[in-house]
């Protein structure tokens, strides 16, 4: 994978179990806080990521460093809206000042450092008249803003492993070395090397949504790439050129994925695996939830009673082999969450019903 979706925390340890074999907690948690390497970072379409180690320089300067551009317009509109200043673009400097010297003498959490530092009170309104909206702390959306910029970073982590409840850290100190960011076409060049890799073939327009960037900067990337034009159902799809060979069929296999899986996500144009279910499986923002899958296509959903266990909700007849290898998996799933429920607020109305 690229990437693993990370707005959820459980998501990445339950994407990651759909694909590892005999993964336990313990080892995503390694892999996330000791051996950090696997990184979060905020970057694509303003959401957050785990990241592999090697690619976060072509984020930081390419999809990273555009949401950077953008959070701080919308940050500092929002400062002189609220009225806690009238120069709001001094006000976040100062405010991003202030928190890099405290995170200095080491990690702390988003209370913590609103207790600590006076430039981070007060609230703005987002959104005003949606049902995501209304009046918020300043504060998360300062540290949103050093997080897209790569200055600071999500370290330990003091909940469970389904809960966010992260340790503020300067990047520097997290890795051990100074963030460096690639140019950024450069940068951009190897998020679609990447995507390619995992997703090809796919279009211009799946990597315009994914990458949460422009058409032009597309274009060049897929010619940075050296990327081949393919046909694609009647539509010009793009693959590596050292991943042009045919593939081979494989024999038909079942999967439970989790809500935002990277998979699931991969793609703005989805109807070759999602069919008729796109209404049922996302919610009115575009968001994913759980996935069941046959034979590369999905054909429903999974949940979880009070008790943790894992139930199927089919939207489609499947075959009795099918129907078997996905209650196998949902009965593996049930048995590795030992009766951890994983709750989420992505939740899909094939879920809901």
């Amino acid at each position: 994978m690229t990437v693993l979706h990370s707005t959820e925390p459980a998501t990445v340890h339950l994407s990651l179990w759909a694909r590892v074999e005999g993964l336990t907690v313990a080892e995503v948690e390694e892999a996330l806080y000791d051996e950090r390497s696997l990184v979060k970072q905020l970057a694509m379409r303003r959401t957050l990521f785990v990241f592999p180690r090697d690619l976060l320089p072509a984020a930081w300067g390419s999809a990273s460093a555009r949401v950077a551009r953008t959070e701080w317009a919308r940050v500092t509109k929002d400062v002189v809206a609220a009225g806690l200043a009238v120069d709001g673009d001094a006000w976040l400097r100062t405010a991003t000042d202030a928190v890099l010297g405290a995170l200095a003498d080491g990690p702390l959490g988003t209370a913590e450092l609103r207790e600590r530092l006076p430039e981070l009170a007060g609230t703005v309104e987002i959104s005003p008249g949606t049902t995501w909206g209304g009046v918020v702390q300043i504060a998360p959306r300062v540290m949103t803003q050093l997080g897209a910029q790569g200055r600071i970073v999500r370290g330990d982590n003091a909940g469970h492993w389904r809960i966010s409840r992260p340790a503020w850290t300067l990047m520097e100190s997290w890795l051990g070395e100074s963030p460096v960011a690639l140019d950024e076409r450069l940068g951009y060049a190897e998020l679609v090397r990447r995507w390619l890799w995992t997703f090809g073939p796919g279009t211009s327009t799946d990597l315009q949504w994914w990458l949460g960037s422009t058409k032009a900067a597309v274009t060049r990337a897929l010619a940075d790439c050296e990327a081949v034009a393919v046909g694609l159902d009647g539509d010009q799809g793009w693959l590596l050129p050292d991943d042009l060979d045919e593939v081979a069929s494989v024999a038909p296999w079942a999967a439970l994925l989790p809500v935002l899986d990277p998979t699931v996500m991969g793609w703005k144009q989805r109807d070759f695996f999602l069919g008729p279910h796109a209404g049922a499986l996302f919610d009115r923002n575009g968001n994913a939830g759980t996935t069941a899958w046959w034979d590369g296509r999905v054909v429903g959903c999974w949940v979880q009673d009070d008790a943790g266990a894992v139930h199927l909700r089919l939207l489609e007849d499947v075959p009795a082999a099918g129907r078997r290898a996905l209650q196998s998996e949902a009965d593996r799933l049930g048995d590795w969450l030992g009766g951890v429920r994983v709750g989420t607020v992505y939740g899909s109305p094939a879920m809901k019903a």
